[in-house]
């Protein structure tokens, strides 16, 4: 019914985060240089949070979509048709936002702290091989 929202307050709130970040280190690659002296550019902590950010706001307007296909949301007040159904529908709705959508919500986050691992070990992986040559 309305487990869309849950992801797209944490998009909401995960942008004002990633605003705030680049303003602080600007969105150009960092410069690491390693002991040895070999250079690489590391990838800014504000760009990574633009990954999250895609992921929650594309899978919070499909599920927006797909709701509203099936009629769960409609274009005028008040938007939610468990909001009009009464309390029972709205228990119904507040219920399945605490759960499905917590759940999707946590399930984005995770695949994206996989994807900081991946990108952690890659920019690892690429400064070993530097130091190599």
């Amino acid at each position: 019914m309305a487990c869309f929202l849950v992801p797209m307050t944490e998009a909401i709130v995960m942008t004002v985060v990633q605003k705030v970040a680049e303003k602080k280190e600007g969105t150009k690659a960092v410069r690491v240089t390693s002991e040895d002296g070999c250079k690489m550019e590391k990838m800014p902590f504000s760009k990574k949070l633009g990954w999250l950010n895609k992921l929650l706001w594309g899978g919070s307007a499909l599920l927006a979509f797909e709701h509203l296909w099936h009629g769960e949301v409609v274009p005028f007040f008040p938007f939610l048709t468990a909001a009009k159904e009464g309390p029972e529908a709205v228990s119904e709705m507040l219920g399945e936002m605490g759960t499905v959508g917590v759940s999707m919500a946590a399930l984005i986050t995770a695949v994206w702290v996989v994807m900081l691992i991946v990108s952690k070990a890659l920019e690892k992986k690429a400064l070993k091989l530097q130091t190599a040559e």
